[in-house]
């Protein structure tokens, strides 16, 4: 289901906030394309070559244009102080405390997505470059280190309906960007840097991730899975992920 802008139904908290601002932005393209349009054909009718005009070496005289070019500023100011920056202020100072939130790192990487749970203490464990395996423990997680035991690894995402998500983003080996049409959340991976983005699921379901920075030959398929499940299904989940690390005894396998 797509609105008429071609965008993929919301399903975030503030993605009403985010589609109400590109409506106004396109709104406003189109009538200024409405308008120059216009003022082109007339120009074209105007100084068409059969009525033979002759050069005027003093140009516009009159004060419309000044005027349209003020009212043009002064409506891009608006949009500027009175949506773009409290939207990105909410977005970027404005976060939820962490013992609120589902919390999860997510590594990007040629050509894949990782999820990294702090299982049940809500403690990560330590991870180091040194234990990085593709195969076998693609997170360089130490299962030895504290808080390491119940974290869970997992290739697709998973979040509860109506409770705050709070990703720590980055990335393995090149810039990678997270989007998430259906959350409206669209952020850089980059290399060295942890980057926390977030938002409200306000509807249960499968989305689709893609990445949005051209990153290698094998770009196109760089796409994943992020599911909302409601609070039981979400806890479930991670019981059942518990289990499996259990049941392995050891704390090493992925």
């Amino acid at each position: 289901m797509r609105d008429f802008l071609g965008q993929p139904a919301n399903y975030s908290a503030h993605g009403g906030q985010i589609d109400q601002l590109m409506y106004i932005i396109h709104g406003f393209m189109l009538v200024l394309f409405i308008g120059w349009g216009i003022f082109f054909l007339y120009t074209l009718w105007r100084f068409r070559s059969s009525k033979s005009l002759t050069a005027d070496y003093k140009g516009v005289t009159g004060k419309s244009s000044k005027y349209l070019e003020i009212a043009v500023a002064l409506f891009e100011g608006v949009l500027l102080i009175a949506f773009s920056v409290p939207l990105y202020a909410d977005r970027v100072d404005d976060f939820p405390p962490e013992s609120e939130a589902t919390v999860m790192r997510l590594i990007a990487e040629q050509f894949k997505w990782h999820f990294h749970y702090p299982g049940p203490d809500g403690v990560f464990g330590k991870t180091s470059v040194d234990l990085v395996d593709s195969q076998d423990n693609p997170l360089g997680l130490d299962r030895e280190s504290e808080g390491a035991a119940d974290d869970v690894y997992a290739q697709v995402g998973r979040a509860p309906v109506d409770k705050p998500v709070i990703i720590h983003l980055s990335s393995r080996d090149v810039i990678h960007c997270l989007n998430l049409p259906n959350m409206r959340v669209k952020q850089d991976a980059i290399p060295g840097m942890s980057i926390p983005v977030w938002f409200t699921p306000v509807g249960a379901g499968e989305f689709e991730i893609a990445c949005a920075q051209l990153c290698g030959i094998g770009h196109a398929t760089m796409f994943g899975k992020f599911n909302v499940l409601d609070q039981a299904g979400y806890d479930k989940w991670m019981a059942d992920e518990q289990t499996a690390l259990e049941e392995e005894g050891e704390y090493e396998e992925f």
